[in-house]
């Protein structure tokens, strides 16, 4: 059986390469799942992405498996609980910047066409731009997409707390807008690099 190639970036971690087989660049359509995405995205800020992936299930766990629903309604005492778990990255800033952000989805959601997972794909047209990038190199800090994402849900009122138009490349990476495995075949891609149907997340 041939090698299965990966990018380098997962190393050897088990955790890692699980991760990238079967979730990176996987386009994800659940509105429920991008917001997990998009607090985890911001949880990450001054962190490694493998620090959230090892505490994913405890901020499942802490955030009723991140149902926005139920987290608009956290108040004070929630946030209190929230920063006593140190099975999470116990922030206050980020934690009141999930909850608001829970608000701002279920408006979205009740309010506009499509709800939030359009205001996240309609950044790409709604289908995956695949990257082709030869080296690591070339990968850049921030495109076109990252830039007007961030401007989008800054406008909206969402809390980034990490450079916005970098958390927005990362987060479209993982939503699979933008996959970039570099000349790697991608779940969801074929091995000469062009996009096959849109699959649907992990979650």
């Amino acid at each position: 059986m041939a090698e299965k190639k990966r990018c380098w970036w997962p190393g050897e971690d088990p955790l890692y390469l699980a991760y990238h087989d079967g979730e990176w660049g996987v386009p994800e359509q659940d509105p429920r799942a991008l917001y997990e995405k998009l607090v985890l995205d911001g949880f990450q800020a001054g962190l490694s992405w493998i620090t959230i992936l090892r505490k994913r299930e405890n901020f499942r766990k802490a955030f009723h498996n991140f149902a926005p629903e139920k987290i608009a309604r956290y108040d004070a005492r929630d946030i209190d609980r929230l920063l006593k778990n140190d099975g999470i990255i116990r922030s206050r800033a980020k934690i009141e910047a999930a909850i608001k952000g829970a608000k701002l989805w279920l408006e979205i959601e009740e309010k506009e066409p499509g709800g939030f997972r359009e205001l996240i794909w309609k950044h790409v047209g709604g289908t995956p731009q695949v990257n082709r990038f030869k080296s690591r190199d070339r990968i850049p800090a921030q495109t076109e997409m990252s830039e007007a994402l961030a401007k989008d849900l800054k406008h909206r009122g969402f809390q980034i707390l990490r450079p916005g138009d970098r958390l927005c490349l990362c987060a479209g990476h993982r939503h699979g807008q933008r996959p970039s495995h570099h000349l790697l075949p991608a779940r969801g891609m074929r091995p000469d690099g062009e996009a096959l149907e849109a699959l649907k997340g992990s979650h």
